[in-house]
């Protein structure tokens, strides 16, 4: 038991993080998404809308500490319309609520005059853009017919990038990946990252979508990109803004932020990935 123990510190000493609630809470996450698409599809929509209110929440207050101004309020009124109306309209619902809620966020934004004006503007287009109308893309993944087998596909995915990235770069990784950016991101846990998305693509594509195992691979390859850039993306920002985490909501993960930073990022290309694997099998 204490070699036990002095294992998991060990990890949670290289990792930074504390290795148990870490998977305790993805576990929660996991089934508490199928539950909801298992029952109530539209319920999954609210979820994904809760995570951005409180996602976009966490970067609010980052935005304010180095003195950009934004209202929370707003920005989370626009995030749920936004959700809402991508998933009775899907797509272009999703166009179309972003464009209106940033044009109608500046409209407000003049009550407060000039001043703080671009800092306000160009917050809230980051806000926007990165936030709700990236995340709208996994509520598009959901609305199909097999939104519950290709949500289940696209967590398989994720997850295999995330989990197998974090544990070889754990207990193998030597080699820094981006040490500017994120400086416990190594090669090791990349090439990790990469056999395992490929296999689980591999995998999720034959027995969940019932499709070819090789456009499993394909996505699998996409996902390691894109999770990858959203991962560096959001530690560029929380160093520029000298933060560890976004938020601590979640033991073991930081903040919501931190914990879908790579879906985000990998909702429009799996979305399109998806969508092409439908129109030409």
């Amino acid at each position: 038991m204490s070699d036990l123990h002095s294992f998991n510190e060990a990890i949670n000493e290289r990792a930074g993080r504390k290795l148990v609630p870490s998977i305790l809470v993805g576990l929660g996450l996991i089934a508490l998404i199928w539950l909801s698409l298992a029952f109530e599809r539209v319920i999954f929509a609210g979820l994904v809308s809760i995570a951005l209110i409180l996602a976009i929440q966490e970067l609010s207050r980052a935005f304010t500490s180095i003195g950009f101004v934004n209202s929370f309020r707003t920005l989370a009124v626009a995030v749920f319309a936004i959700s809402m109306t991508t998933w009775f309209a899907g797509i272009n619902g999703l166009a179309v609520a972003t464009a209106a809620s940033f044009t109608l966020i500046l409209l407000l934004s003049l009550r407060h005059g000039t001043e703080n004006f671009i800092k306000r503007a160009s917050s809230t287009a980051l806000a926007l853009l990165y936030l709700p109308f990236l995340g709208g893309f996994i509520i598009l993944i959901a609305r199909p017919n097999n939104g519950l087998a290709a949500v289940m596909t696209f967590l398989v995915l994720i997850g295999c990038n995330d989990t197998f990235g974090y544990l070889v770069g754990v207990l193998i990784g030597k080699h820094r990946f981006a040490p500017n950016i994120s400086p416990k991101k190594s090669v090791e846990g990349l090439i990790g990252s990469i056999i395992a998305t490929s296999i689980g693509g591999a995998l999720a594509f034959h027995y969940i979508l019932e499709s070819d195992y090789r456009y499993g691979i394909a996505t699998g390859l996409m996902t390691v990109f894109t999770a990858t850039c959203g991962d560096l993306i959001e530690s560029a920002m929380k160093r520029d803004m000298s933060l560890k985490d976004m938020g601590t909501l979640l033991p073991g993960h930081g903040g919501v932020l931190d914990r879908i930073d790579s879906a985000i990022f990998s909702a429009p290309a799996i979305y399109i990935a998806l969508e092409l694997v439908k129109r030409f099998s």
